[in-house]
Formats: structure tokens, C-alpha cells, sequence
């Protein structure tokens, strides 16, 4: 990754996506993209993100895919272990687009949050 270069993670057809990689463009903020289906984050990855956001903030309980979970499933994430575990059998889990900085690492998208960052 170049040097104050970001890197952003999701995949390319979810809306959220979308949406922040379209105000990136709309605002010339260069990144590096890197699609979780063609490219997993490994266990480092998660654990980094985690660390730096939260387990609880990177897990999408929101999600379709969160939703097609059966009850015990879902009750099995109970720490950031099994969350990264869980995240890590199912990427779609991960709550989208992460962004790393280089300083730090954001999770979803804030139009707002983005302007006082990135303008």
C-alpha cells in the first residue's frame, strides 16, 4: 500500500459499498480496493480491525447474513474470539466498507464522518 494511501474492504454489489467508494470518487480520495469475496481477510486482519474498531462494531448483526443464522449461531458469538471466528467462516459478516488509514481503521459509511476526515 503507497504511503497515505487508504485501503478499502467490502464487496463490490453491497449498497453501502457503494456509497462510500462513490463519495471517495466524488471527493478524489484515492484507494486501494480489495474485494473479501476474491480476497478473505485473514485472522490478522480481523484481529487488527477488531482491536482498532471493536468485534462488536466490525460484526454486522444487521446484515442478510446475520439474519440467515439460526439462533444458536448467533448466540455462539459471545467474545471477539468467536466473533472472529465466525467472521472469518462467513466474510459477508463483516460489516462493510472497512477502511484503513494507515492511523486507524473505520467500519461502514458516515458521509459526514468521511467529509471531516478525507476533504
Amino acid at each position: 500500500m503507497a504511503a497515505n494511501r487508504l485501503r478499502v474492504y467490502g464487496i463490490t454489489n453491497c449498497d453501502t459499498v457503494k456509497k462510500a467508494r462513490a463519495w471517495l470518487g466524488e471527493h478524489a480520495v484515492r484507494y486501494d480496493w480489495v474485494d473479501f469475496r476474491a480476497n478473505p481477510p485473514s485472522r490478522d486482519d480481523l484481529s487488527r480491525w477488531s482491536r482498532a474498531a471493536g468485534w462488536d462494531r466490525l460484526l454486522n448483526r444487521r446484515g442478510t447474513t446475520w439474519r440467515t443464522l439460526d439462533r444458536e449461531q448467533q448466540a455462539r458469538v459471545q467474545d471477539e474470539a468467536s466473533a472472529i471466528a465466525m467472521m472469518l467462516e462467513r466474510p459477508t459478516l463483516i460489516k462493510r466498507p472497512v477502511i484503513e488509514t494507515g492511523d486507524e481503521v473505520l467500519v461502514g459509511f458516515d458521509a459526514g464522518d468521511y467529509a471531516r476526515r478525507f476533504d
